[in-house]
């Protein structure tokens, strides 16, 4: 099944931070809250982006940003993803974590250059750890579509298992650090060494 759908961005940002202590997407590494910053990267690639969150963060966002505000139908990071789809079921999505803070510009025109339409996604991965990064991914409408199916069946609710299991395009990032994901007080040290 090819699509051949509209590209929309979507940062993930409605989750509870609770090993990192702080709301991850309101950290500021670039001067700005990282939610923002990965919104402006992803509105330069996209048709059109949007900030994934809970009702009560609506109000802490300049209103000039688009959000889509979690159904809660679903757990865990599929329910941002999923609350998107329902909003807009023929695009296709470039989804990001609010938790990327080595995220750039370059990575994601990378991953947009090597968007395979024909699988269910398209998605970077580290080459030592070859496995989908969910979270830093185009996901294809049809593949959103079955993951609904593949979540009510209840076989499993991690998208990082969906894609394993599916037909995914993996992309290995010219700059693995791009991927570093910053969940805890240490990691947060460490992108901060590293963009130093």
């Amino acid at each position: 099944m090819t699509s051949i759908a509209k590209l929309y961005g979507l940062v993930l940002s409605g989750g509870k931070s609770t090993r990192m202590g702080t709301d991850k997407g309101l950290i500021e590494y670039h001067g700005i809250p990282q939610r923002e910053y990965l919104y402006n990267l992803l509105s330069q690639v996209c048709e059109n982006t949007f900030i994934s969150l809970r009702e009560e963060q609506e109000d802490e966002l300049p209103t000039a940003m688009k959000t889509i505000v979690d159904l809660n139908e679903f757990k865990g990071p599929y329910n941002g993803l999923l609350s998107a789809h329902k909003k807009y079921p023929d695009v296709a999505w470039l989804v990001l974590a609010c938790d990327l803070p080595l995220m750039d510009l370059d990575a994601l025109k990378e991953l947009i250059s090597q968007r395979d339409t024909a699988k269910e996604a398209t998605a970077f991965a580290l080459k030592e750890n070859p496995l989908p990064e969910p979270l830093c991914a185009i996901w294809e409408p049809h593949a959103l579509q079955q993951s609904i199916t593949y979540l009510e069946s209840g076989n499993g609710t991690c998208p990082r298992k969906y894609l394993i299991n599916h037909y995914t395009k993996l992309v290995f990032p010219k700059y693995e650090n791009v991927l570093l994901n910053a969940n805890s007080e240490e990691d947060y040290k460490e992108a901060l060494e590293k963009l130093a």
